[in-house]
Protein backbone atom coordinates (compact mmCIF):
# COMPACT_ATOMS: atom_id res chain seq x y z
CA UNK A 1 0.00 0.00 0.00
CA UNK A 2 1.14 3.53 -0.74
CA UNK A 3 2.33 5.28 2.41
CA UNK A 4 1.41 8.77 1.21
CA UNK A 5 -1.24 10.22 -1.08
CA UNK A 6 0.50 10.30 -4.46
CA UNK A 7 -1.59 12.94 -6.19
CA UNK A 8 -3.08 15.83 -4.26
CA UNK A 9 -3.69 19.54 -4.47
CA UNK A 10 -4.56 21.48 -7.61
CA UNK A 11 -4.15 19.46 -10.80
CA UNK A 12 -5.75 21.37 -13.70
CA UNK A 13 -7.30 19.44 -16.59
CA UNK A 14 -5.27 21.12 -19.31
CA UNK A 15 -7.04 22.48 -22.39
CA UNK A 16 -5.41 21.23 -25.58
CA UNK A 17 -4.62 24.22 -27.77
CA UNK A 18 -5.15 23.65 -31.49
CA UNK A 19 -4.20 25.57 -34.61
CA UNK A 20 -6.95 26.81 -36.93
CA UNK A 21 -6.68 23.58 -38.95
CA UNK A 22 -7.11 21.35 -35.91
CA UNK A 23 -3.47 20.40 -35.31
CA UNK A 24 -1.79 20.52 -31.91
CA UNK A 25 -0.57 24.06 -31.27
CA UNK A 26 2.65 23.20 -29.49
CA UNK A 27 3.63 26.79 -28.75
CA UNK A 28 0.22 27.67 -27.31
CA UNK A 29 -0.06 24.48 -25.28
CA UNK A 30 3.48 24.92 -23.94
CA UNK A 31 2.75 28.50 -22.87
CA UNK A 32 -0.41 27.39 -21.05
CA UNK A 33 1.51 24.60 -19.29
CA UNK A 34 4.20 27.05 -18.18
CA UNK A 35 1.60 29.52 -16.87
CA UNK A 36 0.01 26.90 -14.66
CA UNK A 37 3.28 25.53 -13.33
CA UNK A 38 4.42 29.09 -12.54
CA UNK A 39 1.13 29.62 -10.66
CA UNK A 40 2.06 26.79 -8.30
CA UNK A 41 -0.17 23.91 -9.37
CA UNK A 42 0.58 20.47 -7.95
CA UNK A 43 0.28 18.51 -11.19
CA UNK A 44 -1.29 18.56 -14.65
CA UNK A 45 -3.92 16.30 -16.22
CA UNK A 46 -3.87 16.02 -20.00
CA UNK A 47 -6.49 14.56 -22.34
CA UNK A 48 -9.50 14.87 -20.09
CA UNK A 49 -12.81 16.38 -21.13
CA UNK A 50 -11.30 19.86 -21.50
CA UNK A 51 -8.43 18.33 -23.45
CA UNK A 52 -11.04 17.21 -26.01
CA UNK A 53 -9.90 13.59 -25.88
CA UNK A 54 -13.22 12.32 -27.23
CA UNK A 55 -12.71 14.28 -30.47
CA UNK A 56 -9.23 12.87 -31.05
CA UNK A 57 -7.92 9.71 -32.66
CA UNK A 58 -5.74 7.34 -30.65
CA UNK A 59 -2.67 8.47 -32.59
CA UNK A 60 -3.45 12.12 -31.90
CA UNK A 61 -3.87 11.35 -28.21
CA UNK A 62 -0.50 9.60 -28.14
CA UNK A 63 1.21 12.55 -29.83
CA UNK A 64 -0.29 15.04 -27.38
CA UNK A 65 0.68 12.85 -24.42
CA UNK A 66 4.26 12.64 -25.63
CA UNK A 67 4.47 16.39 -26.16
CA UNK A 68 2.98 17.19 -22.76
CA UNK A 69 5.22 14.79 -20.84
CA UNK A 70 8.29 16.09 -22.66
CA UNK A 71 7.45 19.76 -22.12
CA UNK A 72 6.54 19.43 -18.44
CA UNK A 73 9.90 17.68 -18.02
CA UNK A 74 9.25 16.42 -14.48
CA UNK A 75 8.50 19.88 -13.09
CA UNK A 76 5.20 18.54 -11.74
CA UNK A 77 3.51 15.13 -11.94
CA UNK A 78 1.73 14.42 -15.24
CA UNK A 79 -1.50 12.46 -15.47
CA UNK A 80 -2.69 11.26 -18.88
CA UNK A 81 -6.33 10.47 -19.68
CA UNK A 82 -6.53 7.11 -21.43
CA UNK A 83 -10.14 6.01 -21.04
CA UNK A 84 -12.87 5.66 -23.63
CA UNK A 85 -15.46 3.26 -24.98
CA UNK A 86 -12.98 0.65 -26.20
CA UNK A 87 -11.12 -1.40 -23.58
CA UNK A 88 -8.41 -2.55 -26.00
CA UNK A 89 -7.70 1.04 -27.01
CA UNK A 90 -7.70 2.17 -23.36
CA UNK A 91 -5.10 -0.48 -22.54
CA UNK A 92 -3.00 0.51 -25.54
CA UNK A 93 -3.15 4.20 -24.59
CA UNK A 94 -2.35 3.38 -20.95
CA UNK A 95 0.72 1.36 -21.90
CA UNK A 96 1.79 4.14 -24.23
CA UNK A 97 1.45 6.70 -21.41
CA UNK A 98 3.65 4.53 -19.20
CA UNK A 99 6.31 4.14 -21.89
CA UNK A 100 6.20 7.89 -22.60
CA UNK A 101 6.98 8.70 -18.96
CA UNK A 102 3.64 9.68 -17.42
CA UNK A 103 3.32 9.64 -13.64
CA UNK A 104 -0.17 8.17 -13.71
CA UNK A 105 -3.24 7.60 -15.85
CA UNK A 106 -6.83 8.77 -15.46
CA UNK A 107 -9.46 6.33 -16.72
CA UNK A 108 -13.11 7.19 -17.41
CA UNK A 109 -15.63 4.38 -17.43
CA UNK A 110 -17.01 3.36 -20.85
CA UNK A 111 -19.77 5.76 -21.85
CA UNK A 112 -21.81 4.30 -24.71
CA UNK A 113 -23.05 1.00 -23.31
CA UNK A 114 -24.17 0.88 -19.74
CA UNK A 115 -21.92 -1.80 -18.31
CA UNK A 116 -22.83 -4.35 -15.65
CA UNK A 117 -21.01 -3.91 -12.35
CA UNK A 118 -19.10 -7.14 -12.94
CA UNK A 119 -17.95 -5.97 -16.38
CA UNK A 120 -17.13 -2.50 -15.06
CA UNK A 121 -14.94 -3.95 -12.32
CA UNK A 122 -13.26 -6.24 -14.85
CA UNK A 123 -12.64 -3.29 -17.20
CA UNK A 124 -10.79 -1.24 -14.60
CA UNK A 125 -8.88 -4.28 -13.34
CA UNK A 126 -7.74 -5.15 -16.86
CA UNK A 127 -6.50 -1.60 -17.37
CA UNK A 128 -4.75 -1.57 -13.98
CA UNK A 129 -3.13 -4.94 -14.72
CA UNK A 130 -1.81 -3.69 -18.07
CA UNK A 131 0.49 -1.10 -16.45
CA UNK A 132 2.50 -0.54 -13.30
CA UNK A 133 1.49 3.13 -13.24
CA UNK A 134 -0.90 4.50 -10.62
CA UNK A 135 -4.49 4.56 -11.90
CA UNK A 136 -6.92 7.37 -11.08
CA UNK A 137 -10.56 6.49 -11.73
CA UNK A 138 -12.64 9.19 -13.45
CA UNK A 139 -16.28 9.45 -12.42
CA UNK A 140 -18.42 11.77 -14.56
CA UNK A 141 -21.94 10.30 -14.51
CA UNK A 142 -23.50 13.34 -16.23
CA UNK A 143 -21.54 12.35 -19.36
CA UNK A 144 -21.12 8.58 -18.97
CA UNK A 145 -24.65 7.86 -17.74
CA UNK A 146 -23.26 5.57 -15.06
CA UNK A 147 -22.01 6.46 -11.57
CA UNK A 148 -18.95 4.92 -9.97
CA UNK A 149 -20.40 4.40 -6.50
CA UNK A 150 -18.23 4.58 -3.39
CA UNK A 151 -18.83 0.87 -2.76
CA UNK A 152 -17.69 -0.04 -6.27
CA UNK A 153 -14.64 2.22 -5.98
CA UNK A 154 -13.72 0.57 -2.67
CA UNK A 155 -14.00 -2.85 -4.33
CA UNK A 156 -11.60 -1.70 -7.03
CA UNK A 157 -9.15 -0.19 -4.53
CA UNK A 158 -9.30 -3.42 -2.51
CA UNK A 159 -8.53 -5.49 -5.58
CA UNK A 160 -5.62 -3.60 -7.18
CA UNK A 161 -2.82 -1.77 -5.38
CA UNK A 162 -2.21 0.61 -8.27
CA UNK A 163 -5.79 1.93 -8.28
CA UNK A 164 -4.92 4.87 -6.06
CA UNK A 165 -7.52 7.60 -6.50
CA UNK A 166 -10.56 9.11 -8.16
CA UNK A 167 -11.55 12.29 -9.92
CA UNK A 168 -15.15 12.61 -8.74
CA UNK A 169 -16.85 14.96 -11.18
CA UNK A 170 -20.28 15.06 -9.62
CA UNK A 171 -22.30 17.98 -8.29
CA UNK A 172 -22.99 16.34 -4.95
CA UNK A 173 -21.41 16.97 -1.57
CA UNK A 174 -23.05 13.78 -0.34
CA UNK A 175 -21.32 11.71 -3.04
CA UNK A 176 -17.94 13.26 -2.24
CA UNK A 177 -18.48 12.70 1.47
CA UNK A 178 -19.46 9.07 0.98
CA UNK A 179 -16.48 8.52 -1.35
CA UNK A 180 -14.08 9.92 1.24
CA UNK A 181 -15.64 8.08 4.20
CA UNK A 182 -16.09 4.75 2.40
CA UNK A 183 -12.82 4.44 0.50
CA UNK A 184 -10.40 6.36 2.70
CA UNK A 185 -11.57 4.42 5.77
CA UNK A 186 -10.07 1.32 4.19
CA UNK A 187 -7.34 3.04 2.15
CA UNK A 188 -6.22 6.28 3.89
CA UNK A 189 -3.83 7.09 1.05
CA UNK A 190 -6.48 6.85 -1.68
CA UNK A 191 -6.77 10.21 -3.44
CA UNK A 192 -10.19 11.86 -3.70
CA UNK A 193 -10.18 14.87 -6.04
CA UNK A 194 -13.32 16.78 -6.97
CA UNK A 195 -13.98 17.69 -10.58
CA UNK A 196 -16.05 20.83 -10.02
CA UNK A 197 -14.53 24.17 -8.99
CA UNK A 198 -17.24 24.92 -6.47
CA UNK A 199 -16.62 21.69 -4.54
CA UNK A 200 -12.92 22.20 -3.78
CA UNK A 201 -13.49 23.72 -0.34
CA UNK A 202 -16.10 21.08 0.54
CA UNK A 203 -13.75 18.32 -0.54
CA UNK A 204 -10.91 19.65 1.61
CA UNK A 205 -13.17 20.13 4.64
CA UNK A 206 -14.42 16.56 4.30
CA UNK A 207 -10.87 15.15 4.24
CA UNK A 208 -10.38 14.93 0.49
CA UNK A 209 -7.25 15.87 -1.37
CA UNK A 210 -7.88 18.64 -3.92
CA UNK A 211 -9.35 19.28 -7.33
CA UNK A 212 -9.01 18.59 -11.03
CA UNK A 213 -11.20 21.47 -12.18
CA UNK A 214 -11.36 23.66 -15.27
CA UNK A 215 -10.62 27.07 -13.71
CA UNK A 216 -7.00 25.99 -13.31
CA UNK A 217 -6.58 26.87 -16.98
CA UNK A 218 -7.52 30.54 -16.70
CA UNK A 219 -7.44 31.36 -12.96
CA UNK A 220 -5.11 28.84 -11.28
CA UNK A 221 -4.21 31.38 -8.62
CA UNK A 222 -7.66 31.15 -7.00
CA UNK A 223 -7.66 27.41 -6.32
CA UNK A 224 -3.95 27.40 -5.48
CA UNK A 225 -4.42 30.16 -2.89
CA UNK A 226 -7.53 28.50 -1.48
CA UNK A 227 -5.58 25.28 -0.94
CA UNK A 228 -2.62 27.09 0.64
CA UNK A 229 -4.92 29.01 2.99
CA UNK A 230 -6.66 25.77 3.97
CA UNK A 231 -3.35 24.02 4.63
CA UNK A 232 -2.26 26.98 6.76
CA UNK A 233 -5.43 26.66 8.83
CA UNK A 234 -6.75 30.04 7.65
CA UNK A 235 -10.31 28.95 6.95
CA UNK A 236 -11.59 32.52 6.72
CA UNK A 237 -9.18 33.28 3.86
CA UNK A 238 -9.97 29.94 2.23
CA UNK A 239 -13.67 30.82 2.42
CA UNK A 240 -12.97 34.13 0.65
CA UNK A 241 -11.45 32.27 -2.29
CA UNK A 242 -14.30 29.76 -2.10
CA UNK A 243 -16.75 32.59 -2.76
CA UNK A 244 -15.04 33.16 -6.10
CA UNK A 245 -14.94 29.45 -6.87
CA UNK A 246 -18.68 29.23 -6.18
CA UNK A 247 -19.41 31.70 -8.99
CA UNK A 248 -17.06 30.33 -11.66
CA UNK A 249 -19.33 27.47 -12.88
CA UNK A 250 -21.86 30.01 -14.16
CA UNK A 251 -19.63 30.59 -17.16
CA UNK A 252 -19.65 26.91 -18.10
CA UNK A 253 -23.38 27.21 -18.79
CA UNK A 254 -22.71 29.52 -21.74
CA UNK A 255 -22.31 26.58 -24.14
CA UNK A 256 -22.15 22.79 -24.34
CA UNK A 257 -19.53 21.41 -24.50
CA UNK A 258 -17.88 24.33 -22.70
CA UNK A 259 -14.35 23.68 -23.99
CA UNK A 260 -14.71 26.88 -26.04
CA UNK A 261 -15.64 28.88 -22.92
CA UNK A 262 -12.47 27.78 -21.15
CA UNK A 263 -10.27 28.77 -24.09
CA UNK A 264 -11.93 32.17 -24.41
CA UNK A 265 -11.45 32.67 -20.65
CA UNK A 266 -7.74 31.85 -21.00
CA UNK A 267 -7.45 34.63 -23.59
CA UNK A 268 -9.50 37.13 -21.56
CA UNK A 269 -7.33 36.43 -18.51
CA UNK A 270 -4.20 37.41 -20.41
CA UNK A 271 -2.79 34.41 -22.29
CA UNK A 272 -3.24 34.92 -26.06
CA UNK A 273 -3.80 31.40 -27.43
CA UNK A 274 -5.79 29.95 -30.27
CA UNK A 275 -9.39 29.31 -29.23
CA UNK A 276 -10.02 26.75 -31.99
CA UNK A 277 -12.07 23.78 -30.77
CA UNK A 278 -12.69 20.45 -32.48
CA UNK A 279 -16.15 19.65 -33.85
CA UNK A 280 -18.83 19.04 -32.76
CA UNK A 281 -17.84 21.93 -30.49
CA UNK A 282 -17.82 25.34 -32.18
CA UNK A 283 -16.50 28.85 -31.51
CA UNK A 284 -18.20 30.98 -28.86
CA UNK A 285 -20.25 33.75 -30.48
CA UNK A 286 -19.74 37.44 -29.70
CA UNK A 287 -22.76 37.74 -27.42
CA UNK A 288 -21.59 34.91 -25.19
CA UNK A 289 -18.01 36.19 -25.27
CA UNK A 290 -19.36 39.45 -23.84
CA UNK A 291 -21.24 37.54 -21.12
CA UNK A 292 -18.08 35.62 -20.28
CA UNK A 293 -16.02 38.80 -20.07
CA UNK A 294 -18.60 40.38 -17.77
CA UNK A 295 -18.55 37.36 -15.44
CA UNK A 296 -14.75 37.31 -15.30
CA UNK A 297 -14.69 41.06 -14.57
CA UNK A 298 -17.25 40.68 -11.80
CA UNK A 299 -14.99 38.09 -10.19
CA UNK A 300 -11.93 40.29 -10.76
CA UNK A 301 -10.26 37.59 -12.83
CA UNK A 302 -9.58 39.76 -15.86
Amino acid sequence: MQQTVQFSGIIPPVSTIFTADGQLDKQGTAALIDDMINAGVDGLFFLGSGGEFSQLSAEERKAIAEFAIDHVDRRVPVLIGTGGTNARETIDLSQHAQHAGADGIVVINPYYWKVSEQNLIRYFQQVADSVTLPVILYNFPALTGQDLTPALVKTLADSRGNIVGIKDTIDSVAHLRSMILTVKAAHPHFTVLCGYDDHLFNTLLLGGDGAISASGNFAPQVSVKLLLAFRDGDLAQAANYHQTMLQIPQMYQLDTPFVNVIKEAIVLCGRPVSTHVLPPASPLDDARKAQLKSLLQQLKLC
